[in-house]
């Protein structure tokens, strides 16, 4: 286990370096100068030399590299010309409200998917299992800014019974849980047929296993067949599946937030990216990765733990 780890955060360290450096040339090696970007189109020539200079642009640009590694290592992301604050400000912030909305969803999808999933598999071909695998098709078929626009013209504009934003203030008499019921509801309705689906396949392979069909011919019960024999083994390959979700939630939700105007991660680094903000972008960009190989580790444990025959391996 300790060298499995190991090697999982010597990998993460890598993966990092290289992000950073790619990042970093992303902005580096793109038309136009630098200072050109932050400045915008009107600034003069001579306000461009200036802060290209001060920013020290004219070195190297191993130099460069180098001293912005170094200063992200020791905490220091820069400072945002689009928020007018440091990025370390900005990031944790917007972090810490995609992470409420991406806790809400998951604590939702997860539990809904497994039991769904479990549902259409354990009795393949029958009327629920294609209601379930249709309804799974259907949801994750229609993109999320559709989903968003149809359930706000229900219970924002028809019904009236919650906001067509989700800013997280409670100034205009919205509860911040009434303000996320929309955004929860898009990112469900999108992600969950997907699990479903992975779920429900699995099931169905279980199933087909002789130890099922002997348990079953033995006279055990149909349930403990299910709960004893099927679960476990049924969940070993969507485990990974699931908190794989987690990049989506955290990092993919950009559509969901514009549409809602929600102050999250995924909605600073597009406004950030449009305003070519470098400092957002780079350090939004490694959060993004960091947070990808973080989730991938946790799933390579999960199926180590529970599968015993890569765990003894």
């Amino acid at each position: 286990m300790l060298a499995f780890l190991s090697k999982r955060i010597a990998l993460l360290a890598f993966t990092m370096l290289v992000v950073s450096a790619l990042v970093f040339a992303a902005f580096e090696f793109t038309p136009g100068q630098v200072a050109r970007k932050v400045l915008g189109p009107f600034a003069t020539q001579d306000q461009v030399d200036r802060l290209t200079e001060e920013m020290g642009l004219n070195r190297p640009v191993v130099v460069r590299y180098g001293e912005w590694l170094g200063k992200t290592l020791t905490g220091n992301l820069g400072y945002s010309t689009l928020y007018k604050t440091d990025v370390n400000n900005i990031i944790g912030d917007r972090l810490k409200n995609t992470l409420l909305l991406a806790g809400v969803a998951f604590a939702i999808i997860v539990p809904l998917s497994i039991i769904l999933g479990i549902s259409a598999g354990m009795r393949e071909g029958s009327f629920l299992d294609r209601s379930i695998s249709v309804a799974s098709i259907v949801t994750t078929s229609v993109p999320e800014f559709a989903s968003g626009v149809f359930l706000a013209s229900i219970f924002v504009i028809w019904l009236g019974w919650l906001p067509g934003t989700s800013p997280l203030d409670t100034g205009a008499g919205w509860s911040i849980w009434q303000q996320l019921v929309l955004p929860v509801a898009v990112m469900v309705l999108y992600d969950l047929g997907y699990v479903v689906r992975m779920v429900r396949a699995s099931m169905v392979e279980v199933m087909t296993r002789p130890y099922i069909r002997t348990a079953i011919l033995k006279g055990m019960r149909f349930r403990t067949v299910i709960m004893k024999h099927a679960l476990r083994n049924a969940m070993i390959a969507p485990f990974t599946v699931i908190l794989l979700q987690l990049n989506y939630l955290v990092t993919g939700v950009v559509v969901v937030e514009a549409v809602f105007a929600y102050p999250g991660f995924g909605r600073m680094l597009l406004e950030a990216a449009l305003a070519q903000d470098v400092a957002v972008v780079e350090a939004g960009a490694l959060f993004a990765v960091m947070i990808s190989v973080f989730t991938q580790i946790a799933g390579d444990l999960g199926y180590m733990m529970l599968n015993p025959r890569i765990r003894f391996s």
